[in-house]
């Protein structure tokens, strides 16, 4: 167990502690960048997971890349929700929250008219 001003830690304190307070800002700043890159990630909502899941789709990291890269320049464009098209799947992305709604292959007929969308990419 480590030490903290006497009293015993069941954790490993930042390396840079030093008492009260962080020595340099370098782990402060490294903190905020590790926190902005979370907050830059795609993320997905339970509903997408669960069609995912139900469709046998799956994502690869040059996938994800792929729709980043969309979410990205639909971003700049001003879209709130845009469709993102890529090879023979349709996803669904809340553009500000950075979220994927859901997901579905472009093959099942059954469901080819999307509403409520501002834009469409292709990645």
């Amino acid at each position: 167990m480590y030490e903290i001003n006497g009293i015993k830690v069941p954790f490993l304190p930042i390396n840079n502690y030093d008492g009260d307070q962080v020595r340099n800002k370098s782990s402060a700043e490294s903190f905020e960048s590790i926190f902005q890159q979370e907050l830059d990630k795609l993320k997905f909502s339970h509903h997408a997971l669960k069609r995912l899941e139900e469709r046998n789709i799956s994502l690869s990291d040059d996938d994800m890349l792929k729709i980043n890269t969309a979410v990205e320049k639909a971003e700049q464009k001003g879209a709130k929700d845009s469709l993102v098209m890529m090879n023979s799947t349709a996803f669904i992305v809340n553009i500000p929250n950075r979220t994927i709604i859901t997901a579905l292959p472009v093959e099942s007929g059954n469901e080819n008219v999307f509403t409520n969308i501002d834009s469409v990419v292709f990645a």
